[in-house]
């Protein structure tokens, strides 16, 4: 079994979940006692939000980065940006080490390819949204992307940061990203991306109408993937 490495506390509330849902997923692939093999770099969010709001997008690198290097000096075959809007510095995280940083947007664009689905609305942080990672991806894949307007963009990410960063989940934001949702299935997107950790705490595919993407599950489970085929592989 290959080890994971997870760079976490982005916020610490969904990387409970990662750690959960990978483990959840090995012991039901390989039985008994069995768990992953991780290794969890957990940043100070206080740290990370702070140089986002001031756009200091290289202090960020230098702590992801950095923790990137020393999990795969301890021994991690593979990282795991356990955060969405990290990942508009994904490329330059893995440009510094020799393992695999499984990148979140290429598990989402499977996801999506597999269901057939041509339209989907993406919702996150605001520097998520108005990013380009997931857009090129999917368009490059035939998908076209929607995002909502910029006071819905303003309020959702307002809920990340203040909300469900701090494990705030109130039935007032629930109901104001359902109707986001349904705003937008009536303009056509066939599913939507939960393009932040956080959002999956709040928002459920029972909450929807249209097919969700939970990029918290996805991504672990392609980390669960990556590390179990080297155990079929190799017999380990």
């Amino acid at each position: 079994m290959k080890t994971i490495g997870l760079i976490g506390g982005i916020s610490w509330y969904s990387t409970i979940d990662y750690y959960r849902i990978i483990n959840e997923a090995v012991n039901k692939k390989l039985g008994n006692y069995s768990s992953a093999k991780i290794l969890l770099y957990s940043v100070n969010y206080e740290e990370i939000v702070t140089l986002t709001y001031q756009g200091d997008w290289t202090g960020i690198e230098k702590i992801i980065g950095g923790a990137a290097k020393n999990l795969q000096n301890a021994g991690a075959d593979c990282i795991l940006l356990c955060a969405n809007t990290m990942h508009i510095i994904a490329d330059k995280v893995q440009s510094l080490i020799d393992v695999p940083l499984l990148h979140i947007a290429d598990v989402i664009v499977k996801a999506i390819a597999e269901k057939q689905i041509k339209k989907v609305l993406l919702l996150g942080t605001k520097y998520t949204m108005q990013a380009d990672f997931y857009a090129s991806r999917l368009n490059r894949n035939g998908v076209d992307v929607v995002i909502p307007n910029l006071d819905e963009i303003e309020a959702v990410n307002d809920t990340i940061y203040n909300e469900l960063g701090k494990g705030e989940l109130l039935a007032s934001t629930k109901k104001m990203y359902v109707d986001i949702i349904n705003k937008y299935i009536g303009v056509g997107i066939q599913g939507v991306i939960l393009g932040c950790t956080e959002i999956p705490l709040l928002i459920k595919q029972d909450d929807c109408l249209t097919p969700v993407f939970n990029t918290t599950v996805l991504h672990a489970i392609a980390g669960t993937n990556f590390a179990l085929n080297y155990s079929v592989n190799n017999g380990i």
